[in-house]
């Protein structure tokens, strides 16, 4: 979600720079087929009864945040700066997704801890190469990960370690946008509450997810990024526009609307056995996925180099996502099992959906 903001670092310095369409395309296999894994776990822990891969359900959490959007993110990142050695960390991430499944837990803490450490290294390079507000966020934010991962190969458990996780998410997906706000010149004091918002964040995660004054300094810290990207973001104006401007918009604002809801719902503190997981999965998929949702026509053509377009049928999977987290979120606060199952079944089917017709698109 990044590669389009940061052309103007690509191959500066000494360093060669490289083409590698088969390493890229072998990479993004491995990043869809740890999500698929990870989906898999997921469901086994909504109860569902899927007993292949029984070790899936206690990875689902770091399958999808090192194998899926580690490899991801870091695979982008890598295309965008142009040289070789940046590709050593989407390698290790995808290496440790493989490693996971096989049950080989040593290897996989190793190659995961390694390609967080490759990944800061590249945000640090782009960082001091094109000097911005927003490569400094994406270097913060890449941080998070390495520092959530090392966390939780140290022995802390998934949400102990989820704020740093989820803030790596954020981080990453806020600091792009700050780059494209630009259209709508916000102010410099602004920009500076922005940088209030996601210091907000990155305290809440290092405070703990798991405890009040953490919780509440995250949840701040996103209502305040949720109310700045509603303000400043250019979605608001493309909106009104048509055809892809318009459906990423609407993705971009939806995701908005779930950011600021799971901050409120951390402000508040909601009581009951899934508060946790209606906080998590609110702004993992609301928000995440919807970004996801969102970037894909710009992300997959980077990364690939193959054209993909936008069609209207594409809303459908959109709505259908944003449909399965209000079943979630009613599942987990009414504690009704059926309801938080058909959520993971209804999430599934969006995302196979939308595969499916960006296939179907194709130009």
């Amino acid at each position: 979600m990044t590669g389009s903001s940061l052309r103007g670092a690509k191959g500066q310095g000494t360093a060669r720079r490289t083409n590698t369409p088969t390493l890229r395309a072998v990479l993004l296999g491995f990043a869809v087929a740890a999500m698929a894994l990870a989906i898999h776990g997921g469901l086994q822990r909504l109860g569902l009864p899927i007993n292949a891969f029984a070790n899936l359900a206690e990875m689902h959490g770091p399958l999808m945040i090192c194998g899926v959007f580690g490899t991801l993110i870091s695979l982008e990142r890598a295309v965008a700066i142009g040289l070789t050695w940046p590709y050593a960390a989407p390698v290790c991430f995808a290496l440790s997704a493989a490693t996971a499944v096989a049950g080989l837990m040593a290897p996989m803490a190793v190659l995961a801890v390694a390609g967080a450490t490759v990944f800061v290294a590249a945000s640090g390079w782009i960082a001091l190469r094109q000097r911005a507000m927003f490569t400094a966020l994406l270097a913060v934010g890449t941080a998070m990960l390495l520092a959530g991962t090392g966390f939780w190969v140290a022995g802390a458990t998934v949400s102990e370690v989820a704020g740093w996780w989820v803030g790596f998410l954020v981080l990453t997906i806020a600091a792009e946008r700050l780059e494209l706000s630009r259209v709508m010149a916000p102010s410099r004091l602004g920009r500076w509450l922005f940088v209030l918002a996601a210091g907000l964040v990155v305290a809440g995660a290092a405070l703990g997810f798991d405890d009040a004054p953490g919780r509440m300094t995250l949840g701040l810290g996103l209502v305040g990024l949720a109310a700045w990207l509603a303000r400043h973001d250019v979605a608001m104006r493309t909106v009104r526009m048509a055809g892809q401007a318009r459906f990423m918009a609407a993705a971009m604002l939806a995701g908005y609307g779930w950011l600021a809801f799971t901050g409120l719902a951390l402000l508040v503190g909601l009581p009951g056995p899934f508060a946790y997981d209606l906080s998590l999965h609110a702004v993992l998929i609301g928000f995440v996925l919807s970004m996801v949702f969102g970037h894909a026509l710009i992300i997959f053509p980077a990364i690939t180099g193959v054209r993909l377009r936008y069609w209207p049928p594409l809303y459908v999977p959109l709505a259908m996502l944003h449909l399965s987290v209000l079943v979630r979120v009613g599942g987990d606060l009414l504690e009704m099992e059926s309801a938080r199952m058909a959520s993971g079944l209804l999430t599934v089917l969006s995302l196979a959906t939308f595969g499916a017709l960006v296939i179907i698109g194709r130009r």
